[in-house]
Formats: C-alpha cells, structure tokens, sequence
C-alpha cells in the first residue's frame, strides 16, 4: 500500500475523533453530573461561601498548565515537529482528561451510578492526560494522530485500574504520582516504542534532533513545568499541613536537582559544556522523584537528598543508558522518558518506602493515622508502598505491550521511516 495512501488522514482522524466525542457525549449524558457546590439544586446558596473552590482552583490552573504549554513546548526541540509537538499535546490532552474523569469517576468516585464531578475531578482527569503524555515523549515523531488517539483510549484505562489497585486497594500513599503516573507512563511508553521498533531508525535520522531556536522553545516548557510543580506534587493533598509540606519539599528538590544537573552535565562532556538535552530534562527529575514523598515527614534536608540523586540519574541515564537502549535493546526513547520520569519515578516511589518505614508518632503526632491506614505500623504501609511500585511498573509494561501490538495494525497510518519527525506528514506547512 502506498504511503501516502496509508498516511492520508482525511476519513481516519474525522472518523474517529467524533465517534469518541459522540460517546463520550452519551456516557456524560447517562453518568456525569455536578458535584453538589456546583448544583443550584442542592447549593442555591453557594456563591456566598466559594471557598472549597476557590481555594483548590488555583492548584488546578498550575497543572492545566503544566500538562497544556509545559508538557507541549518540552516536545518542540525536534527541529521540523514544532506544529506536532504542540499540536499533538493538545489533540491527546483534551481527549485524555474527558474520557479519564469517566474511568477515575467509576472506578473512585461513583455515587448510585452518578459521577459528581468538582475541582478535584479536574485534578485527577489532567492527572490522567500527563500520564499519557509522558508516553507520548517516548513515541514522539514516529506515530500518527490515529494511533495517539488509540494509545489514549488504552492508556487512560489501564492508568485507570493501576490508580485503583495502588491507591484504592493496596493504599499506598503517592500524592505526586511517581509511581502512578511519572513511573507508570514511562514505562507504558517504553514498553509501546519497543514493539513498534524501527530498524531503519536504529542509525538515526536527519530530522532527529534540535536547532537553536527549538531547544529555545523547549525551554519554555521547562521553566512552565519547573515553577509550577509544587502545585502538581500537593494539588490533592488532603491535610492542610501535609499540602504544606508538599509545596515545601518539592521546591527544594527541584532546587537541588537543577544544580547536580548542571554539575554533572558538564562533568559527562569531554569539553566540560553544558548540553541542552540535560538541562531541558534533567533539572525535572527532582519534581518527580519528590512526588510520592512530598507530603510526608521527610523534611528540608531530605527533599534536597532526594533532588540531589535525581538529578544525578537523570543527567548519567541521557548521556548513557539512552544509547544503550537503542542499540542494544531495540527501544528507540526519542524524549528520553526513561531518565526524566522512568528512574525519577522509581527513586520516589523507593523514597516514599523509606519514608514511609521511619514513620512515627514522635514524628507526625496525631497526624499519623491521617496519612497513613490506622490499622498498619510504619514498616507495613513500607511494604504496601513498595507493593505499589511493583504492581505499577508490571501492569505499565503488560499494558504497554498489548497496546504496542494494537498500535502496529498498518490501518492506523503511521508514518514511514523517512517521513518520521517531520510535521510535513500530518500538517499544512
């Protein structure tokens, strides 16, 4: 079959974006509903006490933005897939977070068959669409809007369930989603580019990599997800002083991390200079490695800890272990997922177990039993956390698989070798 053919979207994408938006008109008509401070049924008052709301809206504006302009332009350093790198993000995002509120809202927040959603709804759905952008990184320039569309719809269902066993079953505490999210949706996307490996990329490609102005325009990106993640890692913490805490401890890991990021970038290079891959990625690695700890006891000097050796790891893992990868196991990571929330993802998660086993009564007081289960001692809800990590990375790289095998069926459109990382395929340029 022709390429340009098989490549054409005129039916494929029409087709397929408004049957999804035609169901999810129908599943919203029959399940989705306000939330009882949003329904004038039940509120008719509510406008003089706006509080609940307002105080959580702007946690929920930071991460909106994180996931619409900082998860987007991070993807621009591709020299010719700026209009896909953004493009794409929106695309995935706005579907992600209408088809995630309905997986999350039945599998947590069903009441006699109705979803209310409220700002926390919002949270989580935008929570669902970073997962599936972090998988997005991995696969970046070599799929189609068809078959992003396709890795959404899976993707969010699986996080779904994951969420649910981790957090729902298990209990185990993961307020900034390293594990759930970050962890998760690395390893998805690992697990979806190594079955859709391409020999003929294993060289490399002309139009894999950056020009000035691109690595300018990624930059953006990571200063918008750098400010704004103290929202992202406490946006649903329930306590006030564990929300505290979370806004506390993430500043200081990214803090930490951007600094071992510099140090050991220009420690890597022969020539002792900076390389804009690492310092775009790596000074991020901290805001994810913070995430399952952050409302915990870890205090100050531990946050800087944890940023420390994140940043250290990131920065080794794309100067080293993303050569490897490709050469040696077939897995072509274009964004280098892997070393800014694949390993970061594990380091929280490790983290939260540690944390989670010097937890005590001289340490949290009262506080205790709010953050972690009544019924378990500190080492115990060690052993759920680490539980938690597992049961994540084994249903990440099962359901990554599947859906790498789904997405290889040639229907979907996905282009050839030579058109990859090139917006010329898919846009008017």
């Amino acid at each position: 079959m022709p390429a340009s053919y098989s490549t054409n979207m005129r039916l494929k994408l029409p087709i397929l974006a408004i049957t999804l938006e035609a169901l999810l008109i129908i599943l919203y008509g029959f399940f989705v509903t306000y939330d009882n401070g949003a329904n004038s049924t039940f509120a008719p008052n509510n406008t003089a006490n706006p509080d609940p709301f307002y105080k959580i809206y702007p946690s929920f504006q930071d991460v909106h933005v994180m996931v619409f302009v900082g998860f987007g332009f991070l993807m621009t350093f591709l020299k010719k897939y700026g209009f896909s790198s953004v493009g794409f993000n929106l695309l995935i995002a706005a579907f992600a977070l209408q088809w995630g509120t309905l997986m999350q809202g039945w599998l947590h927040h069903s009441d006699n068959g109705k979803i209310k959603v409220n700002i926390f709804s919002l949270i989580n759905a935008d929570f669902s669409a970073a997962t599936v952008l972090i998988s997005f990184g991995a696969v970046l320039g070599k799929t189609s809007p068809v078959q992003l569309l396709i890795l959404t719809l899976l993707e969010v269902t699986i996080f779904a369930c994951n969420e649910h066993v981790v957090t729902g079953i298990l209990k185990a505490k993961d307020v900034g989603a390293s594990m759930t999210i970050h962890a998760f949706g690395a390893y998805f996307g690992l697990a979806v580019t190594r079955v859709l490996y391409r020999p003929g990329l294993k060289g490399g490609h002309e139009n894999e990599g950056s020009v000035y102005h691109s690595d300018l325009f990624a930059m953006i990106g990571t200063l918008f997800l750098w400010m704004f993640w103290p929202s992202f890692n406490s946006a649903i913490v329930e306590s006030p002083d564990g929300q505290y805490r979370a806004i506390i401890n993430t500043y200081y890991s990214l803090a930490a991390c951007v600094l071992t990021a510099y140090a050991f970038s220009s420690l890597v290079d022969k020539k002792g200079k900076l390389d804009m891959v690492h310092i775009q990625n790596a000074t991020l690695a901290g805001g994810v490695a913070a995430g399952t700890s952050a409302d915990m006891m870890i205090y100050p000097f531990g946050s800087l800890l944890i940023g420390f050796i994140a940043g250290i790891i990131s920065t080794v893992g794309f100067k080293y272990l993303t050569p490897i990868f490709a050469s040696k196991l077939n897995i072509h990571d274009t964004c280098g997922v892997h070393n800014l929330h694949g390993m970061p993802g594990i380091i929280g998660g490790l983290a939260g177990v540690i944390a989670a086993a010097m937890a005590s009564k001289n340490v949290y007081g009262k506080g205790l039993h709010l953050t972690f289960p009544e019924t378990r001692t500190a080492i115990e809800q060690a052993g759920y956390q680490a539980a938690g990590l597992g049961a994540t990375l084994v249903l990440a790289l099962i359901g990554g698989t599947i859906t790498g095998f789904i997405l290889r069926i040639p229907f979907w459109g996905q282009p050839p070798d030579q058109n990859c990382f090139d917006d010329d395929i898919y846009w008017e340029v």
